[in-house]
């Protein structure tokens, strides 16, 4: 728990923080199997604000239950999610149906995962990036700098009319999103992360969806608050400046704004110093910067990785140690990793 690896976001805790519409996701992934044809678009009716915004506010509004399925890299999985949202608060329950039992409950941005199997429960604090809506609403909000918008239809998905949304980089550091939101009510009922030529590198979608279902918040609250009989560890948030820390960048990455900086510490006594995690979006995508000593026991030869559109690096500056990680091309990462540097 105390190294940069086991901090970095998972590709369905990144899918949650950038469109809060799914929710928390699935705790697995798989990669679809099928190479996708590229549509037929036309100009957008809506800006491309208008369309997130649009998508934002469904989330806030509405109650639902449904079946999700996520799917990078090679891995397959589907989870149970009940959501409620009052317009303030946010509650949501993720039953995983594929792998270990795992089940998550979300209050705003508390969150406690549960594993029965072994009578174990994590309780984190999860900041949202503030990319909903505060950067969508903001004379700061960049989005239609680095993106364009279009539609191609509507197509059915869980049942529901969904309009279906082209969402295109205008640079090469940043990929491509097509979405399909739900025709009445503007709720994401799947959403595919595109690469090079529209390859689908990752997919989020409900394969069975209830709008307006009976979800209640003190229900969801009882069963959050319900540890018994379990081994409960706690992470705290640390909040903190890349300049406190003494880090900085030479140069900004076009597009990417420093979202927020911190230190996660557990409760498992683990030596070492906790690393740094320094956020960044573009408003719809992420990129996080782990910052920790260089330790030769645990960090090997540098090397990068990626599963679905999910890339990582890793690089030791001086005596640092720094893993890149976010749903963005590798060279967007190696950006990042080469104008990162020591401010003191």
């Amino acid at each position: 728990m105390g190294s940069a690896a086991s901090l970095g976001m998972s590709s369905a805790r990144k899918a949650w923080t950038r469109w809060p519409a799914v929710g928390l996701l699935a705790l697995g992934l798989w990669q679809s199997s099928f190479a996708q044809p590229a549509p037929v678009t036309s100009p957008s009716s809506r800006s491309i604000t208008e369309w997130l915004t649009r998508m934002h506010e469904a989330s806030r509004q509405r109650a639902y239950t449904g079946t999700l399925v996520v799917s990078a890299g090679s891995a397959m999985s589907a989870s149970r999610i009940w959501h409620v949202c009052d317009g303030t608060q946010q509650m949501e329950r993720v039953e995983t149906l594929t792998g270990a039992p795992r089940s998550t409950i979300r209050h705003n941005n508390d969150v406690i995962t549960f594993a029965p199997d072994h009578k174990v429960a994590w309780v984190d604090k999860r900041e949202s990036l503030g990319v909903f809506p505060e950067l969508l609403r903001t004379p700061s909000n960049a989005i239609p700098d680095f993106y364009s918008v279009s539609e191609s239809g509507v197509e059915r998905v869980a049942g529901h009319l969904a309009d279906v949304v082209q969402i295109a980089p205008r640079d090469a550091l940043r990929f491509g999103y097509r979405i399909w939101s739900e025709k009445k009510t503007g709720l994401v009922v799947k959403l595919q992360t595109l690469g090079e030529q529209g390859s689908v590198l990752e997919q989020v979608a409900f394969s069975e969806l209830q709008l307006d279902a009976p979800v209640r918040m003190d229900k969801l609250k009882r069963l959050m608050g319900d540890t018994k009989g379990y081994e409960v560890h706690r992470q705290t948030l640390r909040k903190t400046t890349p300049e406190a820390e003494g880090w900085r960048l030479k140069e900004p990455v076009p597009g990417f704004q420093s979202m927020s900086c911190h230190t996660r510490e557990d409760d498992t006594g683990a030596s070492g110093a906790a690393p740094m995690q320094w956020v960044f979006s573009d408003g719809l995508a992420s990129v996080s910067l782990f910052v920790e000593p260089f330790d030769p026991q645990r960090h090997g030869a540098e090397k990068s990785a990626v599963t679905g559109a999910t890339h990582s690096l890793t690089r030791r500056i001086g005596a640092y140690w720094l893993t890149a990680l976010g749903e963005v091309p590798p060279a967007t990462l190696m950006r990042f990793a080469s104008v990162l540097e020591r401010a003191r």
